[in-house]
């Protein structure tokens, strides 16, 4: 398996002091399943690249330690349970002989996480010794890695690596008449070293799907060191924590609630910025989730609410941000699932708040297409990508039960715009971006929805973007504010 890096800062030839690797040797390393060698195909002023090889031996990964061969065995045999997934690498071989005859020697997956940490430990942690400066620089970097299975296919990949701001190129593995299950993948953008190296670490063995060891509570620590300063941010943390940590619902709750008890402490510390005279009313450098989230709270301090009601709250997200703003008195956060509340209630450690904290917020399970008489009375409630998740013939009932009964003074709803989706190359024609979604509106059909509920039920509503506007397409979210006349 390969990892190439390449740079084109002048003099390029600085990677080296990054990696503290010389561009003039060839270096190897021995790890515990294999060896890793470092060399530098190119390097020049102008454009330097450095390889990392690892070449691993199937048969010693199965003969060698008995430890090593007891957690491969156990991971061939439980990736070969899952349904209507093949096991790793093998194209029908099963048994005894899968565990020779399989993919993990020669796909980037944990192994290579594993060997980026050994090899470029430095970097990984941001230090060099030689050039302190270089490390706090963003580089034109581009990275190729592979070949690498990705459960999921490339729509995996633009998920987890579009929002962080990454050019992408997929090249299928060639197969014998299969479709492809393997992927040569190159990202590119002008980042930090240490930064591109800490994604590459944490996704490698998300898009794989697996690893080949066993996962215990020390992979949270890994997770959130190696995590800082993105993943909470990332619109699909929960999808990147579960398959970090092996689908274990444990071990992600726990890591979920450390991210979110991290998250409450940065923003009662330093709250986002309100946008300047003139400036969009999002800040379009944030993952769309986190412009949802802070432009909806931006419209309901400016509507001077003070008891607020988020409707389809989910784990908590625009909850965090409520509760971090003290002119919110009363915060009730409402969901269908007793599960994802209970998920609210870890992230937000709501056993562990202070009294004062914990008196301000209670979470309701109610469906929003029936009346619930705790929901009347609020001054103002936030539907947050939820509408779209209630089947149409119930509709109307949800339209009496949020703008008949409960009628909260104003009511911020955001969902998607399905204009917008012609942008997403992996989504097919009519595709919804979500597989629990029951439908997405366009923009003129949001605009008679709106339109229609703020004449049945006496609000003026306008309506808004969020996210960077396509020309043509509008932008990726819309946003109705509805007020009570």
């Amino acid at each position: 398996m390969l990892l190439s890096i390449t740079t084109t800062h002048r003099p390029a030839t600085d990677l080296g002091y990054l990696l503290a690797k010389h561009p003039d040797r060839v270096q190897s390393f021995a790890l515990g399943f294999g060896e890793a060698h470092i060399v530098y195909p190119e390097a020049s002023p102008d454009r330097c690249t450095v390889a990392l090889i690892l070449d691993l031996d199937p048969v010693s990964l199965v003969r060698g330690r008995p430890y090593q061969s007891c957690q491969l065995r156990w991971q061939l045999q439980a990736v070969a349970r899952q349904p209507g997934r093949p096991a790793a690498g093998s194209d029908g071989v099963s048994g005894p002989l899968a565990q020779y005859v399989n993919d993990r020697p020669y796909v980037a997956s944990s192994f290579l996480s594993v060997a980026i940490a050994k090899v470029f430990g430095s970097a990984l942690g941001g230090r060099t010794t030689t050039r302190p400066d270089l490390a706090t620089l963003e580089l034109p970097l581009s990275a190729t890695v592979g070949p690498i299975r990705v459960h999921g296919g490339v729509a995996v990949i633009e998920r987890l690596f579009c929002p962080l701001g990454y050019r992408i190129i997929t090249e299928p593995v060639a197969t014998q008449g299969a479709p492809p299950r393997h992927w040569m993948l190159t990202v590119s953008a002008a980042t930090r070293l240490q930064t591109l190296l800490s994604h590459l670490y944490v996704l490698l063995p998300v898009m794989d799907d697996d690893k080949h060891y066993w996962v215990s509570d020390d992979e949270i620590e890994k997770l959130l060191r190696h995590g800082e300063g993105w993943l909470a941010q990332h619109p699909d943390r929960t999808f990147i924590i579960l398959r970090y940590l092996r689908r274990g619902p444990k071990l992600a709750r726990k890591a979920l609630a450390r991210l979110a008890a991290l998250d409450i402490d940065a923003e009662a510390g330093q709250p986002p910025p309100g946008p300047g005279p003139g400036a969009p009313d999002c800040d379009v450098t944030a993952s769309l989730n986190d412009l949802r989230h802070h432009t909806v709270l931006r419209v309901l301090q400016r509507c001077d609410a003070t008891t607020v009601l988020d409707l389809g709250c989910g784990e908590g997200g625009l909850l965090r941000l409520l509760l971090a703003d003290q002119r919110f008195e009363k915060v009730v956060g409402v969901d269908g699932s007793m599960t994802t509340l209970d998920t609210a209630r870890e992230r937000l450690n709501l056993d562990r708040m202070p009294d004062r904290q914990r008196e301000r917020l209670s979470l309701l399970q109610s469906a929003l297409t029936y009346r619930d008489r705790r929901l009347a009375g609020f001054e103002a409630a936030a539907l947050v990508e939820v509408v779209e998740h209630i089947d149409p013939d119930r509709m109307a009932d949800f339209e009496c039960a949020v703008f008949g009964h409960a009628r909260p003074a104003t009511v911020v709803l955001t969902t998607p715009n399905r204009d917008w989706n012609a942008t997403i190359p992996a989504l097919a024609v009519g595709g919804l971006r979500h597989h629990d979604h029951r439908f997405e509106w366009t923009r003129a059909e949001f605009a008679e929805w709106t339109t229609q509920v703020a004449t049945d039920f006496h609000y003026g509503v306008d309506l808004a973007g969020i996210g960077e506007p396509h020309p043509e397409l509008g932008c990726p979210t819309q946003m109705a504010v509805f007020r009570c006349r």
